[in-house]
């Protein structure tokens, strides 16, 4: 065998390893969860783990999540998208002109807010926790909504985003027209910048509204009753409830195996629509940036 067959043949076996790893262990799981929403907890267990469930098994399923606590999951999915929408709308009327303000003009401690912008991206969210709770205690917001929103509402990494964006594939010719034109700096910005802007504002918001969906410690901390709970925290609830996990949980109240997948998969669907609608502006914002104007 030649050295460029015996290349080809290695790459090729790399590339078969490493597609193999990937349906181990993301797929395989992936595809049991889903099955295991159709099922009842007799046939999750002794029944084939990949053989489907029915229609009525998941919609057996269906009722009793829903049915949990008096509808406490709907409560839950609600506050989430309180939270998640709110921060969202917060991190974005803050976070965008924060980054072309870094990126497009001159001002007094611009390299310092900068760099402290940089350095809280590396710190991580949870050793933050500890003391934005001491400081909401003291202003009493701890409980409320408030408590959980302007934590998830700081969203540094957004700031960067936008930074790079206006930095690199803005025209600072057609800024500076505007300027000479008679535009204030609050017009150059909303009416030049950020209409062109529009990739790396969708980026920003499906970032920021993903990690404020899946925010567990935040919310675990800053919300003592469960019906402010967001639908991540719920989940504790459930599981506790399953006495598969929990034997003393055993009763009228308690969840079974498939109602627990299916509290999962219904967690998580509102960011797979997310993604879905915004699928091509999310690839739009990935490659901005990209080349300097």
């Amino acid at each position: 065998m030649t050295s460029a067959g015996l290349r080809g043949w290695s790459g090729r076996t790399i590339v078969t390893v490493m597609v193999a790893v990937f349906v181990l262990f993301f797929a395989i799981p992936l595809v049991w969860l889903l099955l295991a929403t159709t099922k009842s907890a007799r046939g999750l267990i002794v029944g084939n783990p990949f053989a489907p469930g029915s229609l009525d098994g998941l919609s057996t399923n269906w009722s009793q999540l829903f049915a949990f606590q008096d509808g406490a999951v709907t409560t839950w999915m609600g506050n989430s998208a309180l939270y998640a929408l709110g921060a969202l709308i917060i991190t974005l009327v803050a976070g965008i002109p924060a980054g072309y303000a870094l990126a497009l003009t001159e001002f007094r401690f611009r390299r310092l807010l900068l760099v402290l912008t940089l350095v809280v991206m590396l710190i991580p969210n949870t050793a933050l926790v500890l003391p934005i709770f001491l400081e909401l205690n003291a202003v009493g917001l701890i409980g409320s909504p408030l408590s959980v929103i302007l934590p998830m509402s700081f969203f540094p990494f957004g700031v960067y985003l936008t930074y790079i964006y206006f930095s690199t594939s803005i025209p600072r010719d057609l800024l500076a027209a505007a300027r000479i034109d008679g535009c204030r700096e609050f017009e150059v910005f909303t009416k030049i910048a950020l209409p062109l802007a529009a990739p790396i504002v969708a980026l920003v918001a499906f970032f920021s509204f993903v990690q404020n969906w899946n925010n567990f410690f935040l919310p675990f901390v800053m919300l003592p009753s469960s019906d402010g709970y967001p639908v991540q925290v719920g989940l504790t609830s459930l599981l506790a409830s399953t006495p598969a996990f929990n034997p003393s949980s055993a009763g009228a109240q308690s969840v079974q195996l498939p109602t627990l997948a299916l509290a999962t998969v219904v967690s998580v669907l509102p960011v797979l629509i997310v993604f879905l609608v915004s699928q091509r502006f999310l690839v739009a914002g990935m490659t901005a940036g990209g080349t300097k104007e």
